[in-house]
């Protein structure tokens, strides 16, 4: 199973309540906040519910690990380490459980206490567009592949 990156990349003034919602039930309260979820059908009917304030794609296996790794944090926002890894999970490293994670043979939520959103920072040179569609030049909606470009400027 394939996993998703979404980053909200609009603030919530002027926003429907059905998408405000929506925004909540994701975990995305605040602009430049990323997500990874699977590829279901009820979180693409989110996804499109909410297209004019998210963009999201699929995210590569080094993207996530370098997410993971850079952005990911406990509780009481403490770092994510290679030793709170291997002592909460049967993995060795925080790059064999990015690679599970990825694989789809375990869930974030397999860490104790590992908040499920990643803060970013605004990507390096900014956006492009934040009221268009990708396909249109903007930065809207479904961008496949073209996230994990997203994501590395935000990191």
């Amino acid at each position: 199973m394939t996993k998703l990156a979404v980053v909200r990349v609009r603030g919530s003034v002027n926003l429907r309540r059905d998408v405000l919602e929506t925004m909540q039930m994701l975990g995305l309260t605040r602009v430049n906040h990323c997500i990874i979820i699977d590829d279901i059908p009820s979180y693409l009917g989110m996804l499109q519910k909410a297209k004019d304030v998210l963009t999201w794609g699929e995210v590569e296996q080094g993207v996530l690990e370098q997410l993971i790794r850079k952005r990911g944090r406990l509780a009481g926002d403490k770092r994510l380490t290679d030793e709170f890894v291997k002592s909460q999970t049967s993995f060795q490293s925080l790059s064999e459980f990015a690679a599970a994670v990825h694989a789809g043979e375990v869930e974030l939520r397999a860490l104790p206490r590992l908040k499920k959103v990643f803060r970013l920072h605004p990507p390096r040179k900014g956006y492009k567009a934040t009221k268009r569609p990708f396909k249109d030049f903007g930065d809207l909606g479904y961008r496949g592949e073209r996230i994990n470009e997203l994501i590395l400027k935000m990191i």
